[in-house]
């Protein structure tokens, strides 16, 4: 009995042993990443040192040209500040076309303090890592094409991701149009910094929902260069998007009409449904009585 008592009371703890010693085995669990990590992932899709601006501004210097304790509350909240109607973060959205900076997931200020260590010591180089300068390639009639196809669906993409129609729009869609979950890209070209700005929104997914969304189903190099091809092609022609109520009104009616086929369907496949009961059993009783009394009086005639 002593011996079993003291096996019983000994496994706990050697499970608890294992599973303590298979933390410290297990590589990088818990390990936050980088601020060279987070600028590669979050930053690079709109942000250069010292290679110009895309969406956003050219980070060099950028603790000389702002407080450092304004940018690290700036880089984890960039919505509160122009809430508050701060002058310089209502400065930056206009430069930025209006698009508003996304946040970086999982960054508060210590991180946003070691981003910008990061930008100070890149932004001293002669040549800085992120400098960002990408070199595109001339766009052909088949990029043109292919982005378009790839926009609307009408060829998949080939990592499984959805295509933009699902979410976007652009003006002068075909059908129904696009999705109305994510922002009108008609002006996409202009506003994400053209065509390098653009790419490089692409490569790099900044926000919350177009990361997670695209993080396990990425474009692939060509997708990316036929989509910044057309989407800066569609920018190129349509300076002031227009859309009407006519996509809206077009789908309510289609529905309107989808649900009347399917109830008429229904009516027709159960029409010999039960009704009611008292009727048709007078009904029944009545159609029985006629009967007897025909019969009755064609035996007494």
């Amino acid at each position: 009995m002593v011996q079993r008592r003291s096996l019983s009371t000994g496994r706990p703890k050697r499970v608890i042993g294992v599973f303590f010693l298979l933390l410290f085995l297990i590589p990088g669990t818990g390990e936050a990443e980088s601020a060279e990590e987070i600028f590669r992932s979050s930053c690079v899709a709109c942000h250069t040192i010292g290679g110009g601006r895309l969406v956003g501004p050219d980070l060099k210097g950028v603790t000389e040209r702002q407080e450092r304790n304004w940018l690290q509350k700036f880089i984890v909240d960039p919505q509160s500040k122009i809430a508050e109607g701060d002058a310089y973060a209502i400065k930056l959205l206009e430069e930025a076309n209006g698009v508003v900076m996304a946040p970086v997931p999982g960054v508060g200020e210590a991180q946003a303090s070691e981003l910008l260590d990061l930008i100070e010591r890149e932004s001293a180089l002669e040549r800085s890592r992120f400098v960002g300068t990408v070199s595109l390639r001339e766009f052909t009639p088949e990029d043109l094409e292919r982005g378009s196809a790839l926009f609307s669906a009408a060829q998949p993409l080939e990592n499984g991701g959805p295509a933009c129609i699902s979410c976007h729009q652009v003006s002068g869609s075909p059908g129904l149009g696009g999705g109305r979950l994510g922002p009108d890209l008609t002006q996409a070209g202009v506003r994400l910094g053209g065509a390098v700005g653009l790419y490089n929104w692409l490569t790099s997914p900044p926000t919350d929902q177009m990361s997670a969304t695209f993080e396990n189903h990425p474009f692939n190099e060509d997708e990316i260069i036929a989509l910044t091809a057309w989407l800066v092609e569609v920018s190129g022609k349509v300076e002031t998007p227009v859309f009407s109520d006519m996509n809206s009104a077009t789908f309510a009616s289609l529905g309107l009409l989808g649900a009347s086929v399917i109830l008429a369907l229904f009516g027709g496949v159960w029409r010999k449904r039960f009704r009611a009961i008292r009727e048709p059993m007078i009904r029944s009783s009545n159609k029985e009585s006629l009967k007897h009394t025909r019969f009755s009086g064609g035996q007494n005639v």
